[in-house]
């Protein structure tokens, strides 16, 4: 990559026919018939008229000052290599095999679209690395340049060893220079903003990033981390207000973690209310009573979900079945639902502590504790451990200290249980437990061949 100052030194060319380079005078290699390669000419035309004696430049000198004013927008802009990322070679849903994914990849592909033509106020990307982040902002900056506009594009790493380094005694560019170049660029673009650990990284971005604010200036960002993990103060000047916009694209390169808290389409196709046998499996009018209190629970529950709800019981008896028929209730009202099997969830945290991981563990505890609707399937099956039990306690507190809806499946009878977990689900002033007595609806009887 060409040295940064050299670019912004360069930024402040206004006359793109500059330097065009000397006409070739070889004339036994001229390309133009008309100027022979000149760059002018003057018409043949009879005396009186207008344009007699006059030099004229020719079209080949026309296009090559296009040809150059083109060049020097990409080289100015600092796009580099990035060249090739433009909306052509974008494919508009993104990578992931995943619908949903590939709708919110498809909606980010709009906007960007939209806004590369009209550039007004901030506009940022998260999401994890591979999901397109980049090449969206890329398109963008190909896109203003093949307008003729003047746009800059850059790491956020890099600009800021650039910013240190011009503090060294032999730097050959002035820092106050350098930093309002940037600044006052006419579209700038920032690749990989994060939260810096230095807090002279940080002030550096929020000088920048409010004054660009403050004046109204264009400015794309993309960024791994999630909004709320970023500086708050840059927070606020990034959210989603009247001409900021932010959106989330997730992860294309590993379906495993995208569809954590997700519904299986299929689990919410097969589990409904109406698909729910309150009948049982030759089960005694007992178990069909206890099958039905469960039913009308959920059903109630579903409508519009208030504290706690917790059924428990062996395997097989229909817990997960009114788990998923809440669950696909709400998310008919297009209310959002986390759905998660206790077991695996905790996976996926121990997953989050791997550095190569695209997804922070705050992060996802964080959505865990405050989704709106949590559901915890097989609660109780998770390998014990000291880790595992502070994790879930810590869930468990967050949630019934805000009396956040939540829904618990589980083999544990938790009128008897006892410890800080099994004490805030039998709470009466927040949840209700539902026994459900019943045989296991996986054991049908086989008829018998004589």
């Amino acid at each position: 990559m060409e040295e940064l100052k050299d670019i912004l030194q360069e930024l402040n060319v206004t006359d793109p026919e500059k330097n065009l380079g000397a006409i070739p005078t070889d004339n036994t290699n001229i390309r133009c018939q008309i100027c022979s390669d000149k760059g002018w000419f003057t018409p043949r035309v009879q005396h009186g008229d207008p344009n007699f004696g006059k030099a004229t430049t020719c079209k080949c000198q026309l296009e090559r000052i296009e040809s150059d004013r083109f060049m020097r927008l990409q080289k100015y802009s600092n796009i580099g290599q990035l060249t090739r990322f433009t909306f052509n070679t974008l494919n508009q849903n993104g990578l992931s095999l995943d619908f949903e994914n590939q709708q919110m990849f498809n909606i980010a592909y709009k906007a960007a679209l939209t806004y590369s033509e009209n550039p007004t106020g901030m506009l940022t990307f998260t999401g994890p690395n591979g999901s397109g982040k980049t090449h969206l902002a890329a398109s963008i900056a190909n896109q203003f340049i093949s307008n003729g506009k003047l746009c800059f594009f850059i790491n956020v790493p890099d600009l800021l060893d650039h910013l240190r380094s011009s503090f060294a005694p032999e730097s050959d560019v002035n820092y106050s220079d350098l930093f309002e170049q940037v600044k006052n660029s006419p579209l700038l673009i920032l690749d990989d903003l994060k939260y810096e650990s230095s807090p002279w990284a940080n002030e550096k971005l929020r000088q920048l990033i409010n004054f660009r604010y403050s004046s109204n200036l264009p400015t794309v960002f993309t960024s791994v981390n999630e909004q709320d993990s970023l500086d708050p103060y840059i927070q606020t000047r990034i959210g989603n207000y009247e001409q900021n916009h932010v959106y989330k694209i997730q992860d294309s390169t590993n379906p495993q973690t995208s569809n954590l808290g997700k519904v299986p389409h299929s689990m919410l196709q097969r589990m409904t209310f109406n698909s729910f046998n309150h009948k049982g499996n030759n089960s005694t009018s007992s178990q069909q009573s206890s099958l039905e209190s469960a039913k009308f629970a959920a059903e109630n529950y579903s409508s519009d979900p208030e504290g706690w709800l917790t059924f428990f019981g062996n395997t097989g008896v229909g817990k997960t079945h009114l788990a998923i028929a809440i669950a696909e209730t709400q998310i008919s009202y297009n209310k959002p639902v986390f759905f998660a099997i206790v077991p695996e969830l905790m996976d996926h945290l121990r997953q989050t502590y791997n550095p190569s991981t695209t997804q922070t563990h705050d992060a996802l505890f964080k959505e865990i504790k405050e989704t709106p609707l949590l559901i915890l399937d097989d609660l109780g099956q998770e390998r014990s451990s000291p880790w595992a039990d502070e994790k879930l306690y810590q869930i468990i507190v967050h949630r019934h200290n805000w009396r956040i809806p939540t829904v618990i499946t589980s083999m544990n009878d938790f009128t008897v249980e006892t410890g800080p977990i099994g004490s805030r689900i039998q709470d009466p002033s927040i949840g209700q437990l539902v026994r459900i007595d019943a045989p296991d609806f996986r054991r049908k009887s086989r008829r018998k061949y004589s």
